[in-house]
């Protein structure tokens, strides 16, 4: 993953940035025992700037958040995909809006207030890229990795082949317990 060059405003806010950020969000946040500072670490890796002094109350308003957004990264088609961003949408986004907080560029935003909390904020920016995304591709924005005891969620949106893997390393690995599997019956 690259992080974006913290003075690249516009790039921060594409929709693919965006659907990025949710996904690695989403993956640090729904393990058992959330770290506050890998929380952070991701949040300045797509750009954010200034304090985040996360509470724990935010920690758990976000990881309910991820909860919700993991079903859709997860849906297992279109279909399924559309329909549970619909109900997001609904039940926990404010109107759509333009904004443009802390010298940033005009973006826009479904959470209720700029200075809304973090867990509104993440369901409702990522909801805003992942329906985006599905409709622009008209495919699932992401899936979870096939990898054998990898939970990460990631995009699937780029070039070439779909991915099933959420990196290289787990691609690696699983090819290389696939090929020992099959020496290891052959021997």
């Amino acid at each position: 993953m690259t992080p974006l060059p913290s003075d690249d405003l516009s790039a921060r806010h594409s929709v693919l940035a965006a659907a990025r950020r949710a996904a690695a969000l989403v993956s640090v946040l729904t393990r058992e025992r959330p770290d506050p500072e890998e929380v952070v670490a991701v949040l300045r890796e797509y750009g954010e700037q200034g304090p985040l002094d996360l509470t724990p109350d935010d920690l758990d308003e976000m990881c309910a958040a991820a909860v919700l957004l993991r079903e859709v990264f997860t849906a297992d088609d279109l279909d399924t995909a559309a329909v549970l961003l619909n109900r997001l949408l609904r039940e926990h986004t404010g109107p759509l809006r333009l904004t443009s907080h802390g010298g940033s560029p005009w973006h826009p935003h479904l959470d209720r207030d700029d200075d809304g909390p973090w867990g509104e904020w993440l369901l409702a920016s990522s909801c805003l890229a992942l329906t985006v995304l599905v409709w622009d591709t008209q495919r699932p924005p992401g899936r979870l990795c096939a990898a054998h005891n990898c939970r990460q969620v990631f995009v699937t949106q780029g070039a070439g082949p779909e991915r099933r893997y959420c990196s290289r390393r787990c691609a690696t690995r699983e090819r290389v317990a696939a090929h020992r599997r099959r020496t290891a019956g052959s021997q």
